[in-house]
């Protein structure tokens, strides 16, 4: 009896130093948390701060992945509205000052002087173009001068958002684990469960890309409505720049993308073109989708010179 209540005691004692070394190294047990949505499908929950693999996360009161705001900006404040999925969002890989929104924003604000730069950083992972869409009606354009909508190749074929994921699957909690143990054997041990009703909207029918172009184009009326402009950049998949390149369907919605951005006379960054001759693209990828820490400052730098030549942001 004694051995096996030394036997308890060791396995408490080492579970507990796990516990703490997960929650103080990784920051696992208390994860960014989400809220559903009626129209938006869902949003990051307002008003957090958490460090996962050591990397800042701080949500704002607008659920942006950005410092608090006044509603309204300052006088002698300017501001850009960022809008995407994870590409914009960062997710819990990227610290907050490495963000795109950040990144940018330091670039601004070197040739602004006095002047203070603000880049609202609205996003969630897997947002499309119809979840951004929702995201505006609800709050509005926080007196933005610009609006730079980022999207990537898949989100052309996203569904029409939904909130079944909150609280359901792993990467979309609703509130934090008990144990940081708990949060470990989730993410990395159990089988996730498929979600039926979800599969089902995954498998939404019809025109997609149709209905993402219009979601977009009302977005566009959004900021014509309030004579600011708007910016639409296309990254591309790591897959398109290799010997696969895009896929038959891809380049239907790609060429459609293009018409579209004609038509309405958009300003488009179409990241696909403007790497192509980037040497070796894999190094700006940190998986086949996200941009790794070099393809972010790429991008952000594309969408400064954009600003600075195309919209002249900066006299």
């Amino acid at each position: 009896m004694k051995i096996l209540l030394i036997i308890i005691g060791l396995l408490t004692g080492l579970a507990v130093v796990v516990e703490i070394g997960l929650r103080l190294i990784l920051g696992l047990g208390n994860p960014p948390l989400y809220i559903a949505d009626q129209e938006i499908g869902y949003l990051l929950a307002p008003n957090q701060q958490v460090r996962r693999m050591g990397n800042r996360i701080e949500i704002n009161q607008y659920s942006m992945r950005s410092e608090n705001i006044a509603a309204n900006k300052a006088n002698s404040a300017r501001r850009i509205l960022l809008l995407g999925d994870s590409i914009v969002n960062g997710a819990w890989w990227t610290d907050q000052q490495e963000t795109l929104s950040a990144l940018l924003a330091t670039q601004l604000q070197a040739n602004l002087g006095d002047r203070t730069i603000e880049v609202l950083n609205a996003s969630a992972n897997s947002w499309g173009p119809r979840n951004e869409l929702a995201y505006l009606q609800r709050f509005g354009l926080f007196d933005a001068e610009v609006i730079i909508l980022v999207i990537n190749t898949d989100d052309l074929f996203a569904t029409a958002p939904t909130s079944l994921q909150v609280g359901r699957e792993r990467n979309y909690p609703d509130k934090a684990p008990a144990l940081a143990l708990i949060e470990l054997y989730q993410h990395y041990l159990a089988k996730p469960q498929p979600i039926p009703q979800l599969e089902k909207v995954k498998q939404e029918g019809g025109d997609r890309v149709g209905a993402n172009l219009e979601a977009i184009k009302e977005i566009k009326a959004i900021a014509d409505g309030a004579n600011i402009k708007l910016i639409l950049a296309m990254t591309p998949l790591l897959r398109e720049f290799q010997s696969d390149g895009s896929r038959d369907y891809e380049l239907k919605a790609r060429k459609r993308l293009q018409e579209f951005a004609a038509a309405e006379n958009l300003v488009y960054l179409d990241f696909l073109s403007i790497l192509a001759d980037f040497p070796q693209p894999g190094f700006l990828y940190r998986d086949h989708i996200h941009p790794s820490p070099q393809g972010n400052r790429l991008v952000s730098e594309t969408l400064y010179k954009s600003l600075q030549t195309e919209l002249k942001f900066i006299e």
